[in-house]
């Protein structure tokens, strides 16, 4: 573990989020559980496993505190994320105490959509302007093998009632598999054909518990690229705010296609996305290092200034890119504790 100095943090003129390659930081993904109730093939194939030591994940106070600090500095997007963020039983006064903090434009939340159909209205009104949600398969069968739960009838209703109830776009995740996206990518297309929905692959990514899984099952985005931009799909460009997924359209589609490739080279040039877990620690990388714990920070208001010099202080250690493509993962052993 890097140990990051912090004394002296409050001398920088340094102002925003801003590491030494000069990338800007401007995204905050923020754990707010590390519970899930699904128990997918890739992530957690045992279920959610309690750790012997009772955990308090962060409350609604310390919440805002981080996310008012992360605004002060310039953090216009806040993606919510788990486990399954939608379990707590505060989700939507978590939801809207985010949505109230001056600076944060948008609010985007991470689900597996298993309460989606009948919570998604509620969801809206406490402030979540953007949805990501994760379908592996569209084959019931394949996805109640994929993820434990025999559940998809009722996410694919849950967007179908998040598209009536007025929202513009989806984002839908799947992980990238051998066993199940080869042959299930026509049936992504053929999905998106008249949905405004944005089908984002994520290549499969090696982690402490499932280097077995990750040799047997890694399927490479470039594949899927070469195949779709051969089929006329053409690259759109980048928002400052949007996270790491190329993104492509089609003239035909009324969907895009994302692809999330970590192995790729120079992956983690554009990187603007900073992370918190739900015990209140702050991750520099998903494949990095055990985390800066900013909690003790969370417990005043008037620990703001002190909580920012921890935050720009920390950022200075932040590495160039991950290690992913020579097999280290880092101390990640999987990624329901951080919300990928």
């Amino acid at each position: 573990m890097q140990n990051i100095p912090i004394k002296n943090v409050g001398d920088g003129i340094v102002s925003g989020l801003i590491d030494r390659f000069d990338r800007q930081y401007v995204y905050l993904r923020l754990s707010i559980t590390d519970v899930c109730n699904f128990r997918c093939n890739y992530c957690l194939p045992d279920g959610y496993q309690p750790p012997s030591q009772r955990q308090t994940f962060l409350r609604v106070d310390e919440i805002q505190r981080i996310v008012k600090t992360f605004a002060s500095l310039g953090t216009e997007k806040v993606r919510i994320t788990g486990g399954e963020p939608t379990l707590r039983k505060d989700f939507l006064e978590v939801v809207h105490s985010i949505s109230q903090t001056a600076g944060i434009r948008q609010v985007a939340l991470t689900t597996n959509g298993y309460r989606m159909a009948r919570d998604v209205g509620l969801w809206q009104e406490a402030g979540i302007t953007h949805l990501n949600v994760s379908i592996d398969s569209l084959d019931p069968r394949q996805f109640h093998l994929i993820t434990g739960e025999n559940k998809l009838a009722s996410i694919l209703t849950g967007i179908d009632r998040a598209f009536e109830i007025g929202y513009q776009k989806v984002k839908v995740n799947a992980v990238l598999m051998k066993q199940y996206t080869e042959k299930g990518l026509d049936d992504f297309l053929r999905w998106i054909k008249d949905r405004p929905i944005q089908m984002r692959f994520i290549e499969l990514m090696e982690t402490g518990e499932m280097d077995h899984f990750f040799k047997q099952q890694h399927l490479s985005g470039q594949q899927i690229l070469a195949r779709l931009q051969q089929e006329g799909w053409q690259l759109k460009p980048k928002a400052i705010t949007d996270g790491p997924a190329k993104v492509l359209s089609h003239p035909d589609y009324q969907g895009e296609i994302g692809l999330i490739m970590p192995y790729e080279k120079h992956f983690c040039a554009s990187c603007n996305r900073l992370r918190v877990s739900a015990l209140g620690k702050l991750h520099l990388c998903l494949f990095g290092e055990e985390g800066i714990d900013i909690r003790d920070l969370l417990q005043s208001d008037e620990q703001q200034l002190q909580l920012e010099a921890r935050l720009k202080s920390a950022l200075q250690g932040k590495r160039e890119h991950h290690y992913l493509h020579i097999g280290d993962s880092g101390v990640r052993n999987n990624l329901a504790s951080i919300g990928g």
